[in-house]
């Protein structure tokens, strides 16, 4: 064999053994990425989408972390195929936002047979199904904290005194006249919420007239359509709107607006508690859109449902698990072993 074949074989060789490594490389680069399924009960719902362009926001420029976002369109049996699917595929977390809370049961059961973490959001498991797995974990806001801001931000506008309310008593009756809008029936959130505000307001002696609580399904379009008949029999009798959520709450200022219920009487080219007919309405979530209606004096305030805090502990939780860290070493507290738990937050123009 010639010099120049020798110098062939050598170079075909070193060609070899370098693709070889490069190849060894990137598959063990791959086998490094962590592989999380992000599951939707319902990308429709507003604040479930912010929450979740949030979520992917955060996770997008952490190495080897790959962020699958999945809409479940508020079906729980779809939901159980994806979760299905994603254990199959050996996803190494999963971070789910439950259709049925109720439903997380089987869901746990499935992923400690499979030894996959999960971290819930949104719509709390009961605890006994969060027992099952030690690696099963809720990031949220207590229920009955949003029940009881939206309350204590309506006393402070009434006076703060049960027994001498102000002037948004305008029918002198000393009783605040209420109209309460509730996301489903039987939802744990809907529930809790309806339940507290109104208790909030009775502990401390305000008396309430609860004129119609409608259900609207966390719905906006839902809240317009029922607002109609609402106005027509209690237009002239409600003094407070209080929403289970924003969407709602903008729903009926949109058929509010339509009905001509709001009007600038004091002329300062704005809508403000200082209109003679300026109706206070109460959302919870903090949506974007919440905070425009806000401004523009239409809504009263919302309860901030903290999504971006809420999303920061899911990305940080989720890093210590697929890292294997002890989890006491995070920035935020877990409870219990189970519960990362944010506040809400009043949020007025002021």
């Amino acid at each position: 064999m010639n010099n120049r074949s020798v110098q062939y074989t050598v170079s075909r060789g070193l060609l070899f053994l370098i693709t070889f490594l490069l190849f060894f490389f990137a598959a063990g680069c791959r086998t490094q990425e962590k592989q999380t399924a992000l599951i939707l009960y319902n990308e429709n719902d507003p604040f479930i989408y912010t929450f979740a362009r949030q979520l992917e926001d955060l996770t997008s420029d952490i190495p080897n972390y790959q962020l699958e976002t999945i809409d479940s369109q508020n079906s729980q049996i779809l939901q159980n195929e994806q979760i299905e699917e994603m254990a199959a595929k050996g996803r190494d977390l999963l971070i789910i936002n439950p259709v049925d809370r109720l439903g997380s049961y089987s869901i746990v059961k499935k992923m400690k047979d499979q030894e996959m973490p999960i971290i819930f959001f949104n719509r709390e498991p009961l605890i006994e199904d969060l027992k099952l797995w030690d690696k099963a974990y809720y990031v949220g806001a207590r229920a009955e904290q949003s029940g009881q801001l939206q309350a204590e931000l309506i006393m402070e506008l009434f006076g703060n005194d049960p027994n001498q309310l102000n002037q948004y008593d305008r029918n002198g009756d000393n009783i605040i006249q209420v109209v309460i809008l509730k996301g489903e029936q039987g939802h744990q959130d809907a529930e809790i919420r309806t339940v507290e505000v109104v208790r909030a307001f009775r502990d401390r002696g305000f008396e309430l007239e609860i004129l119609i609580t409608e259900v609207a399904n966390w719905n906006q379009v839902q809240a317009f359509e029922k607002m109609e008949q609402i106005l027509k029999t209690f237009g002239g009798s409600m003094e407070v709107l209080l929403s289970n959520n924003d969407a709602m709450a903008i729903g009926a200022l949109d058929r509010m607006r339509l009905e001509e219920v709001f009007s600038d009487t004091n002329g300062n080219d704005r809508i403000d508690p200082l209109d003679d007919d300026w109706l206070p309405v109460v959302g919870i979530d903090g949506l974007s859109e919440a905070v425009k209606e806000i401004e523009q004096g239409y809504l009263y305030g919302t309860v901030l449902n903290d999504s971006l805090t809420q999303a920061k502990a899911i990305v940080e939780l989720s890093e210590y698990i697929l890292e294997m860290r002890r989890l006491d070493g995070m920035s935020f507290e877990i409870i219990d072993d189970k519960y990362i738990w944010i506040d809400y937050k009043v949020f007025t123009l002021d």
